[in-house]
């Protein structure tokens, strides 16, 4: 039983960690965050299992971790606003060619990515964007202001 607390620590904390880290961050993985977040997995690992190096406890400590993850993933289908409070909302970065300043600071974007995405996107510049919005898997979608027709009807361009 030890280990199924251990791990339940840990997975909240991870959560906490990876949503500390923000979306941005999540939605596209350097090699260099990806190698920390490989090696801090062996890391926590070591703490939930403590002495224990049996197949026994590993594989108590990853089932409790599958078994967390299906129940928030559950909750969060259910009831909408537990999905909000664990995974947040999707952010506006840019509205009408006006980009939201406070918004990329708190989500950890910097124009430069902002633009990089918009181009990935098929956008020579912001200007002929009506709206650019983080959605919560750290995904940038633009909205097209020539196909708006007022905004309405959009439809977002994975970025």
């Amino acid at each position: 039983m030890d280990i199924v607390i251990r791990a339940l620590i840990a997975f909240i904390l991870l959560w906490l960690l990876a949503r500390t880290a923000g979306r941005g961050t999540l939605g596209e993985l350097s090699s260099f965050d990806l190698l920390v977040f490989v090696t801090m997995g062996d890391l926590v690992q070591q703490g939930i299992t403590g002495e224990d190096r049996s197949l026994t406890g590993g594989l108590l400590a990853v089932a409790t971790f599958v078994v967390l993850a299906v129940v928030m993933n559950f909750a969060m289908a259910k009831w909408p606003r537990v999905g909000r409070a664990l995974e947040g909302s999707p952010v506006i970065l840019l509205r009408e060619g006006k980009i939201s300043h406070l918004a990329m600071k708190r989500q950890r974007i910097t124009t430069a990515e902002l633009l990089s995405a918009a181009r990935q996107s098929g956008y020579e510049s912001l200007d002929s964007v009506l709206l650019a919005i983080l959605e919560t898997n750290g995904k940038i979608s633009f909205f097209d202001k020539s196909r708006s027709g007022g905004g309405s009807d959009a439809g977002p361009e994975a970025g």
